[in-house]
C-alpha cells in the first residue's frame, strides 16, 4: 500500500515541484505537460499480461528500453527547447518512478 502511495504521489504530485522548480511562473502549464508524459504507459497495452502488479516496467515495454531512457536523458540534457527538454525530463522522472517500483518489488 505504502509502494502504490509513493508511486502515484511521485506521479501526480511531485511533477508539480518539478514544474514549479522549472519555470515558477508558468508551472501549471508544466505540471501539464509533465501529467501528459504519463501516456508513455501505453505501451503497457502491448504486454500479455497487460498489468502484472509485480512486473518491473523498465526495459521490459518499448517506451520503457534502455534505448528510449537514454534518448529521454539526452533531450533532457542537450535539448534547449522548453516544452521538448520537459518533455525528455518527464519521462526521465517517469522511469525513475518506476525504477523504484522495480525495487521495492525485488528487494523490498
Amino acid at each position: 500500500m505504502l509502494q502504490n502511495f509513493i508511486h502515484y504521489f511521485f506521479h501526480f504530485i511531485v511533477i508539480g515541484l518539478i514544474a514549479y522548480l522549472f519555470d515558477k511562473k508558468n508551472w501549471k502549464k508544466y505540471w501539464l505537460i509533465l501529467l501528459a508524459t504519463m501516456l508513455v504507459d501505453l505501451d503497457h497495452v502491448f504486454a500479455d499480461p497487460i498489468f502484472q502488479p509485480q512486473r518491473c516496467s523498465i526495459n521490459f515495454h518499448p517506451l520503457h528500453s534502455y534505448l528510449a531512457i537514454a534518448l529521454y536523458v539526452f533531450g533532457a540534457i542537450f535539448i534547449q527547447h522548453k516544452i521538448i527538454k520537459i518533455i525528455c525530463i518527464g519521462l526521465c522522472f517517469h522511469m525513475f518512478t518506476d525504477a523504484i517500483d522495480c525495487l521495492w518489488n525485488n528487494f523490498g
